[in-house]
């Protein structure tokens, strides 16, 4: 008995530890860049745009050899974090008339934009999977699954990369032409947004999909629907989403 019950409790200990040393582990590549994987990063955030459900089937494997659906390199977050920093500056470059406001836009835009919102839309996503979308396992000796909030954040920087794309990249490009007034502009600025907030749900929907004791994942796809009902009322009432967030953010009225 005694051996048995130390063994037990090493195990139990080696589990609950596990979840506690995870974080400042993640924490700590962050600061060193040597240990990130630059490259599959890039080759994921490629294939996000192409092919997502290759990454999705990497995730599977991930699974299967870390024994976590969660990413241990955190060279994801700190390249968008990079690529969304260089692409507000150029936003303010452009549209801004102060360098002190420039900075506010900048670190609003990372801490509000990036870090704060997907922290709230990976909290809400861990909550309702983990409470309503679970699968019921009858067998009380199976192991009970929960989806971690990591990976649900995992799932939201996958989801943004692409929107980001859109929104970030294409738009600023395409921004003299969608903040000017008339129809064509209202349409062009309505359409962008969006197909940028559908495919953020799309890859979301998938995300979650690929989790085996997941279930009814097809009610992250509604945000679509709902996108696709609100764009045409608000091409016919001449809302001009571009100019709505250009004026927001920045000191050059347009």
């Amino acid at each position: 008995m005694l051996p048995t019950s130390s063994s037990t409790k090493a195990r139990s200990g080696s589990h609950a530890a596990r979840p506690n040393t995870f974080l400042p582990q993640y924490i700590r590549k962050i600061v060193k860049w040597q240990q990130m994987d630059i490259e599959y990063t890039f080759w994921q955030m490629l294939l996000l745009c192409t092919s997502p459900k290759i990454v999705y089937q990497h995730t599977k494997y991930h699974k299967q050899t870390k024994n976590q659906w969660a990413r241990d390199d955190p060279a994801f977050v700190v390249v968008c974090s990079l690529l969304l920093t260089i692409s507000t500056i150029a936003y303010c470059a452009a549209y801004d008339h102060s360098a002190g406001h420039a900075a506010f836009v900048v670190i609003s835009v990372l801490l509000f934009h990036f870090f704060l919102a997907g922290a709230l839309v990976a909290a809400f996503c861990w909550f309702v999977t983990n409470n309503y979308l679970r699968e019921e396992v009858p067998d009380s000796h199976v192991v009970e699954q929960r989806v971690e909030w990591l990976y649900a954040f995992d799932v939201h920087c996958n989801s943004f990369f692409p929107m980001f794309v859109l929104l970030y990249v294409v738009h600023y490009f395409l921004s003299p032409l969608l903040v000017a007034h008339g129809f064509v502009p209202v349409l062009l600025s309505n359409l962008l947004f969006m197909a940028a907030i559908s495919y953020y749900h799309y890859l979301n929907f998938l995300g979650y999909d690929v989790l085996p004791f997941l279930e009814r994942t097809t009610f992250f796809l509604y945000p679509i629907g709902v996108a696709i009902v609100l764009s045409p009322i608000l091409i016919l009432s001449g809302f001009n989403p571009s100019r709505y967030f250009m004026n927001m953010y920045f000191s050059r009225l347009l």
